[in-house]
């Protein structure tokens, strides 16, 4: 049985999700494409849908889903029988993008260990550095913890 959608909901929709993620640090386009990828029931959309949703120009949408590639958040397809490429919502999207962020943090701690040890950890600016790299580490303990109980939550979900 399908649903009609109220598509001017739909598009209000899009435009407040993106205005928030605007909000949060990323790119205005990519926020609109990525929302109005998020919107749609299949999770993919051509070039050509994007602009026609979103009353953009194939060069916006190009340097929208190039940004949205380059982050991981969509990934690019062939569609079947066609030169056309789809731009495609990853599926677990956002575990996806806390892993990642979860590796950035490693990172992030490391460096700033050898920081601390550099600067002397008894000095203002070591004893600083060493926080901060104190506060990614219990970060990302936090972190896995948090995404083993989103998975054994999302289990219980009555979702498809």
């Amino acid at each position: 049985m399908s649903v009609r959608r109220n598509e001017e909901a739909v598009s209000r929709f899009v435009e407040r999700f993106a205005a928030q993620l605007t909000e949060a640090g990323m790119q205005r386009m990519a926020s609109r494409v990525f929302a109005q990828l998020l919107a749609s029931d299949g999770g993919a959309m051509t070039s050509a849908e994007l602009g026609e949703a979103l009353r953009i120009s194939p060069a916006a949408v190009s340097g929208a889903v190039s940004y949205l590639t380059q982050v991981n958040m969509v990934s690019r397809e062939r569609e079947p029988g066609s030169r056309r490429d789809r731009y495609v919502l990853h599926n677990e999207l956002w575990y996806e993008t806390f892993t990642r962020r979860d590796q950035a943090l490693t990172l992030f701690e490391k460096t700033l260990r050898e920081g601390a040890a550099s600067l002397g950890t008894h000095s203002p600016a070591g004893a600083r550095v060493a926080e901060t790299a104190a506060f990614f580490e219990f970060l990302q303990h936090e972190l896995h913890c948090l995404m083993d109980r989103w998975r054994d939550h999302r289990a219980t979900l009555d979702l498809p």
